[in-house]
């Protein structure tokens, strides 16, 4: 893969015809693979610093939420595309990339101006500036289109892109932008982090806050520009905010964002290269932003732990295992009600207790048998009521659980009456809440603040670890 990338700069390279139409699918994966066409060679490479670029650069506006920003700039420096082809009088991708720079500036300083000197707020300033600068360019081109060179210029392949009419000179550009955006990135990082996300802070310290604001926005520039060839103007602001929006799905800190969001840019922009090159009539550039956008749905549905699978399963486990301790709580609760002289409660007090139809109560009790919280036997006393009820029993382990919630309930309860001052009627429902999830180092930090308390603010028993581990309540 290395010699191939390197290869590229020896061997001379043009825009042409990526795949023919009489090559087989096969002929096609086997042609891009082995990477022994230079045109496709040219193609990847030309995608893959596209991918790169846009990713890192994505990072650092998503995070920053200047998503919008990054749409405005690839639509304002339409004008400067257009500026730098009258200029050259060809496509000249160094006059262009100076063109579109100084359109791109000159739509950050509008916008700036716009905020400090009117009541327009940032977002109506984005769209002002991205609609008529979008405009403005779209009537210079179509201007373009009608003059003697115009015709033969491809400059009308920057709205939607044509990486067919890549350039070894977009190639140079592209590569010299992505290691400019790379090594301003690894240099220049904790700077960007700083004055991105605490410009006060950065400034009490000395950062040149608008210096590194201004870069930021240059390379930005420098990536959209050098992206216009492969995706166009209109779908460009996508590959910015695709990757990096998918890398924040899967981490929250900056520097593996930046990782991230660069890997996924290039991943992104080589399987749509690839799908491209083997479909018959299929724009690559749309087909890179469909790329991205399935990697942003695989994530936000399958990611391990932040997808929405993982969290509907989670979530769907978690509500089960509070329904189940909830009704062990109330079977301990109706056990305490009789001063613990049975050791089984009926399917029907249960259901009294918990305020549930019986058909709810026996699914209840299902479920604690299913997980050996409980079993189920009939009354053998001497009760006239036929048929003769069915008795819940908990096990070891069912006591065990059961306790412990009571435990946390009633712990919560008497460290928000003492220490945080709440009046007695008012912690139950907060209880509720955090007798679920109240971790065992943090029950024996409570025990040791309140002083190994054996009394809630109620004067109910509070369960304490000797209880639960010898099975009753002494």
């Amino acid at each position: 893969m290395a010699w191939a990338i390197l290869s590229l700069f020896t061997f001379p390279l043009h825009g042409e015809q990526i795949s023919a139409p009489s090559d087989s699918l096969l002929e096609r994966g086997y042609r891009f693979l082995t990477l022994s066409d230079e045109s496709v060679r040219m193609v990847l490479l030309g995608t893959v610093l596209m991918g790169l670029s846009c990713g890192i650069m994505g990072s650092l506006i998503v995070t920053r939420r200047l998503s919008l920003f990054g749409d405005t700039l690839s639509h304002a420096v339409l004008p400067g595309v257009a500026v730098g082809f009258l200029w050259s009088h060809s496509k000249d991708s160094w006059a262009i990339l100076a063109g579109a720079t100084l359109a791109g500036f000159l739509g950050v300083a509008l916008i700036s101006l716009l905020k400090k000197t009117s009541r327009i707020r940032q977002d109506s300033a984005l769209g002002l500036v991205l609609s008529g600068f979008y405009a403005l360019g779209i009537c210079m081109l179509t201007r373009i289109q009608k003059m003697e060179f115009g015709n033969q210029s491809g400059i009308d392949k920057y709205l939607f892109g044509q990486v067919v009419g890549l350039s070894s000179t977009d190639l140079w550009t592209m590569a010299f932008s992505f290691l400019l955006i790379l090594a301003l990135s690894i240099f220049l990082y904790k700077e960007m982090l700083v004055a991105g996300f605490d410009s006060e802070y950065a400034r009490s310290i000395g950062l040149p806050v608008d210096f590194l604001q201004y870069l930021l926005w240059l390379l930005l520039a420098f990536a959209v520009i050098t992206s216009l060839q492969i995706v166009g103007v209109v779908l460009v602001s996508a590959l910015l905010v695709i990757p990096a929006a998918t890398a924040t799905l899967i981490t929250d800190r900056m520097r593996p964002i930046l990782i991230w969001s660069g890997l996924l840019g290039c991943m992104a922009a080589a399987t749509g290269a690839f799908v491209s090159f083997l479909g018959s009539q299929l724009p690559t550039g749309p087909i890179i932003v469909l790329v991205s956008a399935s990697f942003f749905l695989s994530v936000l549905f399958f990611h391990h732990r932040n997808g929405l699978l993982f969290k509907w399963f989670s979530s769907r486990n978690r509500n089960h295992r509070i329904a189940l301790e909830n009704t062990l709580k109330a079977v301990y609760q109706e056990l305490e009600s009789i001063d613990f002289q049975k050791e089984s409660v009926s399917v029907g007090q249960l259901a009294k207790r918990r305020r549930a139809s019986m058909p709810q109560a026996h699914r209840e009790v299902s479920a604690l048998v299913e997980k050996q919280y409980a079993t189920l036997h009939a009354d053998q006393s001497d009760s006239p009521a036929s048929p003769k009820p069915v008795l819940i029993s908990l096990t070891p382990k069912g006591w065990g659980t059961a306790c412990r919630i009571v435990r946390n309930h009633r712990l919560w309860e008497l460290y928000l009456t003492n220490e945080a001052r709440y009046a007695a009627d008012h912690v139950h429902d907060d209880a509720e809440k955090i007798e679920h999830v109240l971790g065992e180092e943090t029950v024996r930090r409570i025990e040791r603040i309140l002083s190994n308390p054996r009394k809630d603010p109620h004067g109910k028993l509070i369960p304490s670890q000797r209880d639960i581990d010898r099975g009753f309540i002494s």
